[in-house]
C-alpha cells in the first residue's frame, strides 16, 4: 500500500539536497488569551493537499524547487526556556548547513529562538515584521519571555533602526510612546509603506515575521487574539510582491494560526496558501543571488 504523504505540499526532497527547510514549532505555552497554536503544523499540512502546487501570483510551480518539511519540533510542554533553545539549535543546524529556514508557528515567541540564531550570523539583520500587535513590552503577565515581549527582546540585540513593523494596531501605550521614540519603525493600521521600506532593506540580510493576525478577522479567524480592523488577503498577496524584490532573504516565520478556534478550516487553508507563497519567494530569492 502506498504511504500517504502528509509533509507540506509532499515538499520532500531529502534535507540535503534541499534549499529550503520547513519546520514546524508547536509552541503554545505563553498564549495569553485563547490558546490551540501548538496545532497549526499539522493542520496546515493536511490542509494543503487542497493548495495547487503552481502559484500564479509568483509565476512558479514549487515543484521545480528542492524543499524539505522537517515537521514539528519536539518541545518540553510549559519549558519556554528549553523550548527557545531547541528551536535556536534547529535554527542553527539549518544555516550552517547553507539552507534557508522557514519556520511555522506556533505562538510569536518561537520566533525569537530562530531570529537569534540568524543574528549570530549576520550581525546586520534586518526584520520586517506584520502583525496586529507591537509585541514591545518589557514583561507580560510577570514573564520576560513571551509573545506579547518577543519583539523588545529582539531589539536588545538587533538595536535600534533594525526593525520594520507594519499592520500595528494594538498594543499597551508605553509601547507606542517607546516607539516614537524612535528605536523601530511602525506603520500603524496599514502596510502600503512597505515598498518604500523593502527598497532601503535591498541589499541587507532581512528576516520576514508574519503574524497572520495582521489579517483581518474576517479573513482569518482561527488566531489567538484577533484584532478587527487588519489587512485583506490582497494586501497580503502585495506584501510577498514587495519581499520578492529584495536580494538577500535569510528566513521567514509565519505564526499564531489557532486552527481548531475556526471550525471552517478557511484559516488554515489561508495560511497553507500563505505559506506556499512565503516559501516561492524563499526560493526565488535564493536563486536570483546564486545565479
Amino acid at each position: 500500500m502506498k504511504k500517504v504523504d502528509l509533509s507540506f505540499q509532499s515538499c520532500n526532497k531529502t534535507y540535503n539536497e534541499s534549499d529550503v527547510v520547513i519546520f514546524s514549532v508547536p509552541l503554545d505555552t505563553t498564549t495569553s488569551y485563547r490558546p490551540g497554536t501548538r496545532f497549526a503544523g499539522n493542520h496546515i499540512r493536511i490542509e494543503s493537499i487542497g493548495i495547487e502546487w503552481y502559484s500564479p501570483y509568483r509565476k512558479a510551480n514549487l515543484k521545480d524547487f528542492n524543499t524539505v518539511d522537517i515537521g514539528d519540533l519536539e518541545l518540553p510542554m510549559g519549558d519556554v526556556e528549553t523550548s527557545l533553545e531547541i528551536i535556536y539549535k534547529k535554527t542553527k543546524k539549518i544555516i550552517n548547513d547553507s539552507k534557508i529556514p522557514m519556520m511555522v508557528g506556533g505562538e510569536h515567541l518561537a520566533s525569537y529562538g530562530v531570529i537569534k540564531a540568524l543574528y549570530e550570523k549576520y550581525p546586520n539583520l534586518h526584520i520586517i515584521h506584520l502583525d496586529a500587535h507591537t509585541d514591545l513590552r518589557e514583561e507580560f503577565l510577570g514573564m520576560e519571555y513571551s509573545h506579547a515581549t518577543f519583539m523588545r527582546h529582539v531589539h536588545k540585540f538587533l538595536g535600534d533602526n533594525k526593525i520594520y513593523q507594519f499592520g500595528i494596531r494594538s498594543g499597551d501605550e508605553k509601547e507606542f510612546k517607546w516607539v516614537e521614540e524612535g528605536h523601530v519603525y511602525q506603520q500603524k493600521f496599514k502596510i502600503d509603506t512597505l515598498d518604500k521600506v523593502v527598497e532601503t532593506l535591498k541589499d541587507v540580510p532581512v528576516y520576514i515575521t508574519i503574524d497572520l493576525d495582521v489579517l483581518d478577522p474576517s479573513v482569518l479567524p482561527g488566531t489567538g487574539t484577533p484584532e478587527p480592523g487588519g489587512i485583506s488577503y490582497n494586501d497580503l498577496l502585495w506584501a510577498f510582491n514587495q519581499f520578492e524584490t529584495l536580494n538577500h532573504i535569510v528566513g521567514a516565520d509565519m505564526v499564531e494560526l489557532a486552527p481548531t478556534l475556526d471550525q471552517s478550516g478557511v484559516s488554515t487553508i489561508v495560511a497553507a496558501k500563505s505559506l506556499r507563497e512565503m516559501v516561492l519567494v524563499l526560493h526565488k530569492n535564493l536563486r536570483k543571488r546564486t545565479v
